[in-house]
């Protein structure tokens, strides 16, 4: 491993710290039992909001949309999502659909995600790199009490993941070189980006992301700086 200049590690946290396909299911089945069609599934529901998460940034990466913070574009997808569920948004009260797209900001962490975290803080910069906007970070951070040091990512560069200007422009405002920073993510895409913006990268997997029928991001697909089961497995790996 060579990280001995590495001076922060920045986290994707969808997938990689927290648990969205879990937490947004707790928080969609109570909504789908009282407004949705019989027998809705509200894993189903998690997976299909989610599926319109990489399209809505898409348009804000490809420059046909000014930077839109995820809360919003969230919001569009739910309300386009809940007619596949029988539900007639009309007939939704407003402030229902605003708790449920806030499901995103009551996330919970893997069980290793806070001792591991605490762990390399001691040692390490720690933030988010995320698309999720500001306030979902910081409401995110108080409830499942994730240390970190700053909270980054979308909002704060103006620009999504995986443009090189979210992860260039994270680094200058940590005033650090490319080398000096390693992204730690679940997802070989995002490391793939990040590693060809200069930075270090660390593999960690979360094989039940996307439930027991998960393919995709099982294992490492290339050679990594480091590839760690958890984010406890990640500190001791960086003698953290």
């Amino acid at each position: 491993m060579s990280l001995h200049e590495v001076k922060a590690l920045l986290f994707d946290v969808f997938g990689t710290v927290v648990d969205w396909r879990g937490g947004v299911a707790r928080e969609a089945a109570p909504f789908l039992a009282e407004y949705g069609g019989e027998g809705a599934d509200p894993f189903a529901f998690a997976d299909t909001w989610r599926r319109r998460y990489s399209p809505a940034m898409e348009e804000v990466r490809s420059g046909r949309r000014p930077f839109t913070r995820l809360d919003v574009l969230h919001r569009e997808n739910l309300e386009a999502v809940l007619p596949e569920f029988g539900i007639d948004a009309a007939r939704v009260p407003r402030d229902a659909i605003d708790t449920l797209n806030l499901a995103w900001h009551r996330l919970d962490p893997w069980p290793d995600s806070v001792p591991g975290l605490t762990r390399l803080k001691a040692r390490y910069i720690i933030a988010p790199l995320s698309n999720a906007n500001i306030r979902l970070m910081l409401d995110m951070s108080k409830r499942a009490r994730l240390p970190w040091d700053a909270i980054l990512g979308a909002e704060v560069a103006q620009a999504y993941k995986p443009t090189p200007q979210s992860y260039l422009r994270t680094v200058e405002i940590l005033a650090l070189r490319p080398e000096q920073v390693c992204l730690v993510a679940a997802h070989n895409g995002d490391l793939a980006a990040a590693r060809g913006c200069g930075l270090k990268t660390a593999f960690v997997a979360r094989p039940t992301e996307h439930g027991p029928a998960q393919s995709t991001d099982l294992a490492a697909e290339q050679a990594w700086d480091v590839v760690a089961s958890d984010f406890v497995d990640l500190a001791d790996r960086l003698g953290a």
